[in-house]
């Protein structure tokens, strides 16, 4: 598929956005963070600036931004409407919860409840997103049960080593919030090995001989291109990268999102105060950008089963 960056600029900050509301409530309404009101602000506020952006962005690859808004009336078949009816309830709980600790310095009794609505739309909304891609049959290296536990834990990754960044920043710092972003790196890196191993080694699900129904007939071949230039088919979904960038591409993912945070993150308990800020800081960004990389390459290594009809021999 056609690595738009609009959809991945979304996919990623959305992520991080949802995923960091879904920690700080969380582990607010469970007193695992003190109700400190600037933290709040900066906290709650970069999630909700995240989130934003990357919704405005997802509008971007619309053929008509301007009627985005009739999409939302499909939730029923649609995980598509499904997402954008989340998103746009989250922000009520959410704010809400983030009036309680900002304005009140509270997040006990009914803010708490709103915490927890906060935390469980949250999570809702992300796997909606994975849901778009993992629900598209013609795409098998989307329909697979890697795709949502690789959307969830990536999001709560990069989510987490904002969070625990932000702490230090506060001096709010402790164990847990380092200790969770380990762990999150360590589940977000097996998940996506596990996912990279199985879009490698799974069986084509689709060839020209099932497509055309001519397998009986033997072997398959394409005669003649059906058009002379490209066409919004091929251009969208026959997207081609070869393996050994995409090799390359991986390596480099893997040293942005998980190993260099990973490095960091360890550095944090036995470096100074000031020193662990800014290594924090820089263990996010380098997951983000870590993040996007394989949000490119989870686009381009995508393949429609519609390219059998334009010469792919299998997907």
């Amino acid at each position: 598929m056609h690595p738009a960056f609009s959809v991945i600029f979304f996919t990623t900050v959305s992520g991080a956005g949802y995923g960091l509301l879904a920690l700080i409530s969380l582990l607010a309404t469970f007193d695992r963070l003190p109700p400190d009101r600037w933290f709040g602000v900066a906290g709650l506020g970069l999630a909700l600036a995240a989130i934003t952006a990357g919704l405005l962005s997802s509008t971007f690859h619309l053929g008509h931004p301007e009627r985005a808004w009739r999409a939302l009336s499909q939730w029923r078949s649609s995980w598509l409407s499904r997402e954008g009816l989340l998103a746009c309830i989250t922000f009520v709980p959410a704010g809400l919860f983030a009036l309680g600790w900002v304005l009140f310095g509270t997040h006990d009794g009914i803010w708490a409840a709103f915490g927890i609505a906060t935390f469980l739309l949250s999570l809702a909304t992300i796997a909606c997103t994975a849901m778009i891609y993992a629900s598209l049959k013609p795409i098998p290296c989307w329909s697979n049960g890697w795709t949502l536990p690789v959307y969830l834990t990536l999001g709560l990754m990069t989510a987490a080593l904002w969070l625990n960044a932000l702490a230090l920043a506060f001096r709010l710092g402790g164990p847990l919030q380092a200790w969770i972003a380990l762990g999150l790196i360590v589940l977000a890196l097996a998940t996506k090995l596990g996912y990279w191993r199985h879009i490698d080694r799974a069986p084509p699900r689709s060839t020209a001989e099932t497509a055309t129904g001519l397998g009986s007939l033997g072997k398959v071949r394409l005669l003649e291109a059906p058009h002379s230039g490209e066409n919004y088919l091929l251009r969208e979904m026959g997207f081609r990268i070869a393996r050994k960038h995409a090799i390359k591409l991986r390596r480099i993912a893997m040293l942005l999102a998980f190993l260099l945070p990973l490095s960091s993150t360890l550095l944090l308990f036995v470096l100074s105060p000031a020193m662990s800020i800014a290594l924090a800081f820089l263990a996010a960004i380098s997951a983000m950008a870590g993040v996007f990389v394989e949000r490119w390459l989870f686009f381009a290594q995508a393949r429609h089963a519609v390219t059998l009809y334009y010469g792919a021999s299998e997907v």
